[in-house]
Order: C-alpha cells, then sequence, then structure tokens
C-alpha cells in the first residue's frame, strides 16, 4: 500500500510514550482517514440539519448526502435494492435487531437457531436471549483443530425445526474466513434463513449479498475506517417488510392515532429516531474511500501482512499461533509460552506498538482451545511490512525482558 494512502490517516503521526505509534488493533477499530474526518467536519460546520422533516435548504441538502450514503453502502454490497439497506448503530445493534424482530415474526416454541463456536459475544447473546424468550433451542457448530468450522457437523444440525443459522464471516480471533456461500446453501436446504456478521470482514474482503445468498449481512462503520455509532444490516426486502419494528418513535410511522399507529415503508420502518445523520454519511465517505483503494489491492496488502506474521512468529519456538487455516485474513492471535498476555500489551505500549490482549469478546471459543486470553495484532490500509519487523524485533525483546 502506498505512503500517499498511510498520509491520509493523522492519528499515524502520533507517537506513544515518545515512540512512533505502530497501530495493530485495527480488529477492534480502525484508525480513520482525512475523507472522513473533513466529511464530518464539513458537515457540522456548513450544512448540518435535520433529514426528511423539512422543506429548508440545510434539511434539503442533508436529507440527499443522507440517502447518498445509503446508496453507497448498497453498492458496497451489492444489495438488490437501495430500501434493503438499514441503518443502525453498528454490528450489535444490527444483529439484535434481527434477533428481536424476525425471532418474533418467524420463531415458534421447539424451534431452532444456529450459530458457531468462534463467534463473537454480539453473535451469541441476542440469540440466547431471543431462545429465552421465544422458546427455541440454540445449536452450535464446532471448531476443528485448524481453526475453521466443521461443516460436517453444521450438515448434521441442520433440520426442519431450524429457523435461522448466524455465523461470522471472519473470526475476530482466528482470521478464519469462513465459507458462506456453501453455509447459506446448506441453510436454504432446509429453508432456514441465514445472517452473516460482517464486522471483520466488510473492512477487508469483497461482500456481495447477492452471490453468497444470505439474508442478513451486518457490519459497523468505525472498522470501516468510518464514525463509531453508526453501521449497517441488510435484510432481504420480503423479510423486513413481514418483521415487526425493532423499536418505535419519530420516523418509523405512517399515521398515529391513539386507537391504532401504522408503519412506514422500508428503511425507515427500522429507523425509529432521529437518524445517526453525520455518521451515516461519514460511513458514506469511508466507502468511497474504500472503492477508491479498491478490495483486490486490499486483500493483497493485507494477506502480504499477515503472511510475514506467520512467517515469523512461527519461527520463535515460545510462541504459539491460533488457528491454521488456509483460508484466513486480517488477525492473528497468539500466546506465548510462560508469559501473559496483559504483561506482552504492557510492554509493547511503552515501544509504541498498539495491540489487543484479552479474549476479545470470544470466550467460549477461546474455552474449546484451553485458553483465558491471547495477544492479537490485526491489520489495516495503513499498515506496513516494516511495521510487521519492528513489532517481532520488540516482541522478542519484550519476551526476554519478561522471562529475565
Amino acid at each position: 500500500m502506498s505512503q500517499q494512502i498511510r498520509d491520509r490517516f493523522p492519528m499515524l503521526q502520533k507517537k506513544m510514550h515518545g515512540q512512533p505509534l505502530i497501530y495493530l488493533d485495527s480488529g477492534a477499530t480502525a484508525q480513520k482517514p482525512l475523507e472522513v474526518i473533513d466529511c464530518l467536519n464539513h458537515f457540522y460546520r456548513e450544512c448540518y440539519g435535520t433529514v426528511h422533516r423539512a422543506v429548508y435548504e440545510l434539511s434539503v441538502a442533508s436529507t440527499k448526502a443522507y440517502n447518498e450514503a445509503r446508496a453507497k453502502v448498497q453498492g458496497l454490497l451489492n444489495a438488490k435494492e437501495l430500501e434493503e439497506i438499514v441503518f443502525t448503530r453498528g454490528t450489535t445493534e444490527s444483529i439484535n435487531l434481527v434477533a428481536t424482530s424476525f425471532c418474533k415474526r418467524y420463531v415458534q416454541p421447539g424451534d431452532q437457531i444456529v450459530i458457531s463456536e468462534m463467534e463473537h459475544h454480539s453473535n451469541i447473546v441476542p440469540w440466547q436471549i431471543a431462545c429465552e424468550d421465544f422458546g427455541a433451542e440454540l445449536l452450535i457448530i464446532p471448531v476443528l483443530d485448524n481453526g475453521e468450522l466443521d461443516l460436517v457437523a453444521y450438515k448434521d444440525l441442520l433440520g426442519p425445526k431450524v429457523k435461522l443459522v448466524a455465523v461470522t464471516h471472519l473470526s475476530n480471533v482466528l482470521g478464519t474466513v469462513n465459507p458462506i456461500e456453501e453455509i447459506c446453501k446448506l441453510a436454504h436446504s432446509v429453508n432456514a434463513k441465514v445472517l452473516v456478521d460482517g464486522a471483520q470482514a466488510a473492512p477487508r474482503l469483497a461482500v456481495d449479498v447477492q452471490k453468497m445468498d444470505c439474508d442478513f449481512y451486518v457490519f459497523s462503520g468505525h472498522k470501516f475506517y468510518g464514525p463509531t455509532g453508526i453501521g449497517a444490516l441488510y435484510g432481504r426486502r420480503e423479510l423486513l417488510e413481514e418483521m415487526p419494528p425493532y423499536q418505535g418513535g419519530g420516523d418509523m410511522i405512517e399515521r398515529v392515532t391513539f386507537e391504532k399507529t401504522t408503519y412506514n415503508v422500508l428503511p425507515m420502518k427500522f429507523e425509529a429516531g432521529t437518524p445517526i445523520i453525520a455518521e451515516a454519511i461519514g460511513l458514506g465517505a469511508a466507502c468511497d474511500f474504500i472503492q477508491r483503494i479498491g478490495f483486490e489491492e486490499i486483500e493483497k496488502h493485507e494477506k502480504a501482512l499477515v503472511d510475514r506474521a506467520l512467517e515469523l512468529l512461527s519461527e520463535m519456538g515460545d510462541v504459539h499461533i491460533l488457528g491454521s487455516s488456509q483460508t484466513r485474513c486480517g488477525v492473528v492471535a497468539f500466546t506465548v509460552d510462560s508469559v501473559h498476555h496483559l504483561d506482552l500489551g504492557t510492554l509493547l505500549d511503552l515501544k509504541g506498538v498498539a495491540i489487543r490482549t484479552g479474549h476479545h469478546c470470544a470466550q467460549p471459543l477461546l474455552d474449546r482451545f484451553g485458553l483465558t486470553g491471547t495477544a492479537r495484532i490485526s491489520f489495516g490500509v495503513y499498515n506496513t511490512l516494516e511495521e510487521v519487523d519492528l513489532f517481532v524485533e520488540y516482541l522478542q525483546q519484550v519476551i526476554a525482558k519478561l522471562k529475565n
């Protein structure tokens, strides 16, 4: 990736503890390019106004920019219709929306919902709550020793009682890229629907919801080089039409009387209250930024970074990498013999290196591998091979210090 792209990220000019910042935590949240920062600044300074509800110039301009942002997300995901894109506060809210609204419409006592052992807590807890609320059973797809889903076991779980499968596109711990098209095909063979958690995949992989044939796809803006507090839900129109509203309030209504309320058309039916206007427009700017680089270049760049990290870490005898899937991207988690991951993160921070430590909101997955936490590095478009080399050099120094 070119230096010109890296220069678009002001935060990367900062220092931590007097050291140049090496930011290796994009899997948690990505830094923001000037395109997004300037977009938000311009909107608040020059064009701020509410949307949908007024005819004055600022409102009309805001509404236009807000609608254009939705169209950009539609293009990013290759959704068939604009109305299939719902703005939310992020991946977590998108999943909760589907877990509440879909289950209220389609799930009966005795039905089943399938998730996998590698899910983020945000794709576990909402389904546990839904199962409690609607009397359904939660089934789990196991993870193999190499960090891939056990598709044989998955096939065995599928049956007429399964109403929905919720699975991550890319594991935030293992880096495994799951075979979503195959997962969807198998689920649809028993008339089950599929929700794909794209929080990690959307910033790294080209997503085509029509090609993968999923029923729902969700992602967050802040991992996508956009603002916090914004995300998107893609849902098939016919499902969204049948699902009841998630929240009640302004903008999601057609007509309100004390006797009865009728609901607005898609997607406003699911966007109660004043929308997340600035954040949605900022997400649109992030879409533009990513599309200009191109996912082919992003995938190639991140593969080179992951390959270098795997090569160097595998040469260290006391380092153990989690997962060995051949289809992995963006993320590398590891442990070090006789060294606590929190100590690693603390001492690397003093050298200017930002990594993630802990259970990564995936405690069931770490339990499966007999772990309570790991260190994790995750990459973005701004990282360089030189940073990977420096990280490994600093890691060796930190391990030596901790073991002395």
